[in-house]
């Protein structure tokens, strides 16, 4: 759609500022009400949380409740712009978790750019939270601080920027392998952009399979290779032996997408050329996530190569690389079963999930929500549209099942109803619920 800065300003202030509010679960109308709420009766609840903590599961809200933080070193493409100018971002991935997983989020924007004091500013949360959400924090310390958290809490941590990228395009990729018949382990790969979702995608490519010697990585500097000196720790994991032939980016670029099978654009519009495509395999792989204009536009790649199969950040055309497709799902999963953290296991699980559910006959529904789109699965559709409703009831169970095999749960199968199926229904009820909720609510500020 198109959209004026006007449309944006009156969306985000009207019928109230801001896209997200704090309403009560239960009722207040009785003095018996208050008696239960606040004092005298809330001490019980008190007590019983002192006595057994697993208790705040039961009796508060933290068990479903994330934090949404960032510091805004890095937010969407504009950049380091500060947490206050953040704020409009990490409000709409907090209104994301509760539309799509029934997830309570609030965003935490933080003053601080200090990463080992913003790291301790976060760990004094975890009372407060059931999962923390890193948002928009610049590489490489994102890296650093995200390591540190997941060592020091109970609680999943997850920096979406790099995992939630890394499990929407795995996803794809598995797809794109069963496409073309060629398996993952078999690819060569390139990746423009060597932040925080660059070497998160990599890094889950590489357990998916791909050689590591087989990734080339790019940053805005050129090929990440061992004779750099500029590079961080976790850059250097995929950095190659030799430099590539050229005297420019696009030169060592050409070098290095001569035979490869997939690209991967993290980066900036336009920096993937045209002709660049020429020398890829057959079936090429184009990731081109740069959002709102990728690395190189739909119909300029496929005008050289229609043979490619190719995703980009945007809306209006096939195959959208979009985070939503995710995180919110991947909570939901590790929370129900009390995971305390994400794990490789999860995170796999997770995109494994979306794959397989793009095999499946698309709903009337779905195609309606994309203006009757006809979707089915193949070049063009090789990932569920994150309006997909069904994603949560794939998704969800993927992640809580994986979670409780890999020994990082501390509830049981018990907790998602006794078996996948019972989850699946829970998960149903739970969200049209969550649904009306949520329209009622909306129609009740246009009165």
């Amino acid at each position: 759609m198109s959209y004026t800065k006007e449309d944006v300003r009156r969306y985000h202030s009207l019928p109230r500022p801001g896209k997200i509010e704090v309403m009560t679960s239960k009722k207040a109308v009785s003095q018996d009400d208050l008696t239960l709420a606040y004092s005298p009766g809330v001490a019980d609840a008190c007590r019983d949380i002192k006595a057994d903590p697993s208790m705040a599961e039961k009796l508060t809200g933290r068990g479903n409740l994330v934090a949404v933080v960032t510091n805004g070193t890095a937010v969407l493409g504009l950049g380091n712009i500060g947490p206050l100018a953040g704020k409009p971002v990490m409000e709409g991935k907090s209104m994301l978790f509760k539309l799509f997983a029934d997830v309570d989020a609030f965003d935490i924007e933080l003053d601080c750019t200090d990463p080992e004091r913003l790291i301790d500013i976060v760990k004094a949360l975890e009372p407060t939270f059931g999962g923390i959400n890193l948002e928009d924090i610049r590489g490489p310390e994102c890296f650093h601080i995200e390591t540190e958290l997941q060592k020091a809490m109970n609680i999943p941590v997850f920096h979406d920027d790099q995992h939630g990228t890394a499990v929407i395009t795995g996803a794809a990729l598995m797809n794109a392998s069963r496409i073309t018949g060629r398996a993952v382990e078999d690819m060569k790969a390139v990746v423009m952009g060597a932040g925080a979702a660059g070497m998160a995608c990599a890094r889950f490519y590489a357990a998916m399979g791909v050689k590591a010697e087989n990734i080339s990585m790019f940053d805005i500097k050129g090929l990440i290779h061992k004779g750099r000196t500029d590079l961080s720790d976790v850059q250097m994991t995929f950095a190659q032996e030799e430099p590539a032939p050229g005297s420019s980016i696009d030169d060592t670029l050409y070098a290095a997408l001569k035979g490869a099978n997939l690209f991967l654009g993290l980066s900036g519009p336009g920096t993937l050329k045209a002709d660049m495509l020429k020398g890829m395999a057959e079936s090429p792989v184009i990731f081109a996530c740069a959002n709102p204009v990728p690395e190189i536009g739909y119909e300029e790649a496929k005008a050289v190569r229609p043979d490619a199969i190719m995703g980009t950040g945007r809306s209006d055309y096939p195959n959208q690389v979009n985070n939503v497709s995710g995180f919110p799902f991947i909570f939901r999963g590790a929370l129900d079963v009390r995971a305390g953290k994400i794990n490789e296991a999860m995170k796999i699980a997770a995109a494994r999930a979306l794959a397989d559910l793009a095999l499946e006959p698309v709903p009337d529904d779905v195609r309606a929500a994309y203006h009757g789109r006809n979707f089915s699965f193949g070049p063009e559709y090789i990932i569920p549209m994150p309006l997909d409703p069904r994603i949560i009831e794939w998704v969800a169970p993927a992640v809580a099942m994986a979670a409780l095999e890999s020994g990082v749960a501390r509830g049981s199968i018990a907790d998602i109803g006794g078996s996948v199926e019972a989850y699946r229904e829970i998960l149903r009820k739970r969200m049209a619920a969550a649904r009306a909720r949520s329209l009622a609510h909306c129609e009740s500020y246009m009165k």
